[in-house]
């Protein structure tokens, strides 16, 4: 068993326009003092890292490495989430979707999930001239306006949403693949992978393709009611990414999973800062330890009530206090004694 690796921080809900969270040297000066460890850049933020120039020069990433390190940081992983979630955009989304892409694009669903293709499979190269091994992203969803099976769904509509999935998806994979990446598909609810049922599905689709793992953020599972340790159980060997984030789900008699519609603050399921919700993560890392997860514990900080800077101050503490240091011996060992062979079929009444 290893160790698991944290502190690591993931940026995209930090970064912002103003200092110390507005460039890279800066916002690392930060989480250092802070006491991450490494970092989790999001890909599509230009303000904090270009992905073309780094898929493209390796003086650039060399350069990035060295001044993360002239903190005490490194880099944990990339995240294409943003660029992931263009890949497969439904109709109705359109509309919301377009921001995360270039003006040129707007108004034009084939030419912004080309680009975003282009961008995942840039951050994949980008991925192994830093050294990494594994990125995080979202699937998309063509298929998550159907979620409640009525209208009745037509025969054949899933089945076809995941065929598309999969077509565009398997070039980057394979893509990922020539470069050493395993690709962690965040299990999140927006997305055609919510479940591990929905990605089996995909996983399936893909041809069980080697690159394909998952990310496993457990606040996700309990604003679905999903088992998330009996998932880490089933999955074990699939999870490439870790996000550690509490949620709390608090059903009344005016609502339950679906929100009715309400504000994240009134909301019965909300995303909390670490130690304020209700994720077993006791029962998490043990299983992580008990699994010989090899990745980073990523603090991915969202939270409706709680400052973003307390909440990655006390997250520290709390990923430190929740990583298990794994024994390198068994606890028994000083009763055991040495037996041999002999000894052993007397023990069990074998006749030699």
């Amino acid at each position: 068993m290893r160790t698991i690796q944290g502190p690591s921080l993931h940026l995209a809900q930090f970064s912002a326009d103003q200092p110390p969270f507005n460039d890279l040297p800066s916002i690392a000066a930060w989480a250092a003092s802070q006491g991450f460890k490494a970092l989790q850049i999001p890909a599509w933020d230009e303000r904090l890292f270009d992905v073309e120039k780094a898929a493209r020069s390796q003086q650039y990433c060399d350069d990035l490495v060295a001044m993360l390190a002239s903190h005490g940081l490194v880099i944990s992983e990339l995240t294409t989430h943003i660029f992931g979630q263009l890949v497969a955009v439904h109709p109705a989304y359109d509309a919301l979707c377009d921001s995360f892409a270039p003006a040129a694009l707007h108004g034009d669903p084939a030419a912004r999930s080309a680009w975003a293709i282009e961008r995942i499979t840039l951050a994949a190269k980008a991925s192994h001239r830093l050294g990494l091994d594994r990125m995080g992203t979202f699937s998309g969803s063509f298929a998550w306006p159907y979620l409640f099976p009525f209208p009745q769904r037509p025969d054949g509509l899933i089945e076809a949403a995941f065929e598309e999935l999969a077509r565009r998806w398997l070039p980057i994979l394979d893509v990922c693949d020539a470069h050493g990446i395993d690709l962690c598909y965040e299990i999140h609810p927006s997305e055609d992978l919510h479940d591990g049922t929905s990605f089996e599905r995909f996983h399936a689709a893909v041809g069980m393709h080697p690159r394909c793992r998952i990310l496993f953020d457990p606040s996700h599972f309990v604003l679905q009611q999903l088992d998330y340790l009996q998932f880490l159980d089933i999955y074990r060997d699939l999870i490439g990414m870790v996000h550690i984030k509490d949620a709390e789900f608090n059903p009344s008699g005016r609502q339950g999973i679906y929100g009715g519609y309400s504000g994240w603050t009134e909301r019965a399921g909300r995303f909390r800062s670490l130690g304020d919700g209700q994720v077993d993560f006791k029962g998490i890392f043990s299983r992580l330890a008990q699994y010989d997860y090899d990745g980073w514990a990523t603090l991915e900080w969202e939270c409706c009530l709680k400052n973003q800077e307390d909440g990655a101050r006390e997250g520290v503490a709390f990923i430190n206090a929740h990583i298990i240091k794994v024994t390198d011996r068994i606890f028994d060992d000083f009763a055991g004694a040495p037996v041999s062979r002999d000894q052993i079929h007397g023990m069990l009444g074998i006749a030699r």
